[in-house]
């Protein structure tokens, strides 16, 4: 059997990158003499294209355009500072590696975006494809991002799995028909991401090189 292919989403997965999140969030509102919403409701929404995310709050397409423009004036102000990787990134991301897994990252930013977080903390060397939001017509929760991801790394949806921290991608794991790994140790509990039904739950990313081994 061919080994394994693993699909990451980046933020609350791979990268710990959650205060910057809710920090530009605050920020996009405050900057616009909004009311902010809670840190709970905004999370409701990661994994998700700004543009959506902003969508629940407005319906106005220029509205959104300034949220989304005062959001990225803060990331990419703190963006350095702010982001770093999960521990154990480095680490499973090797032993997968050395185990002949072929890597991508399915995440709902840009694809440059993406390569600047994890270039800043030193795994882009691992990703072997990066679809972004900027990749495909369709987003998670859809299927679209996912099955690219399958497309470019020649693997089937039986020989995959999709490691995220949200029910948004469990959704798109579970609809690609990939293994869906919920990643416990992002913003979300179990309770949390139970509804998303996750072929598996992990609490750290040290478990995932194991699971795989396993499923050889």
């Amino acid at each position: 059997m061919p080994p394994q292919t693993i699909l990451f989403d980046l933020d609350g997965t791979l990268l710990d990158s959650i205060e910057l999140v809710l920090n530009s969030k605050r920020h996009a509102f405050e900057s616009r003499g909004l009311p902010v919403p809670s840190d709970a409701d905004w999370l409701r929404w990661l994994g998700t294209p700004l543009v959506d995310s902003f969508a629940h709050y407005t319906t106005d397409a220029e509205e959104i355009r300034q949220f989304i423009r005062a959001y990225r004036e803060y990331q990419v102000v703190h963006h350095d500072r702010l982001v770093r990787a999960y521990p154990g990134a480095h680490e499973a991301l090797t032993a997968l590696r050395a185990a002949g897994c072929p890597i991508g990252i399915v995440t709902s930013k840009s694809v440059q975006t993406a390569s600047q977080g994890l270039q800043r903390v030193g795994l882009l060397e691992f990703a072997d494809t990066i679809i972004g939001e900027d990749s495909t017509q369709r987003h998670k929760p859809d299927p679209e991002p996912v099955q690219l991801g399958l497309h470019r790394l020649q693997a089937t949806a039986a020989h995959a799995m999709f490691v995220g921290d949200s029910i948004h991608d469990m959704a798109a794991g579970r609809a690609a028909g990939v293994t869906t790994v919920a990643a416990l140790w992002g913003p979300f509990t179990r309770a949390e991401l139970a509804p998303a039904q996750p072929t598996y739950y992990l609490e750290r990313l040290a478990d995932l090189p194991p699971l795989v081994a396993r499923r050889a």
